[in-house]
């Protein structure tokens, strides 16, 4: 097994006072997280880097309700639900083994600001809709906008994790783009001058 990486300095930055809940739930997903199906092998080396920081930096965006589409190992929302304990979390995710892990680590870090639901994006029912959906690392724009600009209220908010592709993402997403009334679609990079691998993320206002 590869070696766990050394958290990063930064890390008490970004979690402050629920820094020992990051290193928790960064000790269980390296303890746990290959044997389950939750990360690759290759991932402990960078554990904190590419996922727990990459995660949290966006923290601050964040305010309400939000929805963690296709939430799998807790990236980024049970990150952003340690950081984030004033801000309401629903974490969504149609695999069992995955909604399992969920509430193992919501029990287990006693995130009472935590919601689990297994369900597919598309079977989720909330008619007040939510103040921002998120996702990171589930799919292309012009699918994931589908499945994520419904479940935001209108004048709520779309804030997707993306890749270093998300420009283009953005062109081919252009007939979703108008189709689900998105405005203000911009991208925004987190943790310059801060973390190793900045973060990319896109945000849109839903006109619903």
């Amino acid at each position: 097994m590869s070696a766990v990486e050394v958290e990063p300095a930064v890390a008490a930055d970004l979690f402050g006072d629920r820094l020992d809940l990051a290193r928790a739930f960064t000790e269980a997903l390296a303890r746990e997280g290959e044997e389950r199906g939750l990360i690759g092998p290759l991932e402990l080396p960078r554990l904190w880097t590419r996922h727990i920081l990459n995660s949290a930096v966006a923290a601050p965006l964040f305010s309400g309700s939000v929805a963690d589409i296709g939430s799998g190992a807790g990236l980024p929302g049970v990150v952003l639900a340690i950081a984030r304990p004033d801000v309401q979390w629903t974490l969504v995710e149609p695999m069992e083994r995955r909604v399992t892990w969920l509430n193992e680590q919501v029990t287990a870090l006693g995130l009472d600001n935590v919601e689990v639901l297994r369900a597919r994006a598309e079977e989720v029912r909330r008619p007040q809709g939510f103040d921002v959906v998120t996702a990171r690392a589930v799919s292309a724009l012009r699918t994931l906008i589908p499945i994520t600009a419904p479940l935001v209220r209108s004048g709520g908010e779309l804030i997707l994790l993306k890749g270093m592709n998300v420009a283009n993402e953005i062109d081919a997403a252009e007939k979703q783009i108008k189709k689900f009334r998105l405005s203000g679609v911009r991208v925004e990079i987190l943790g310059e001058g801060v973390l190793e691998e900045t973060t990319r993320v896109v945000r849109a206002v839903v006109r619903g």
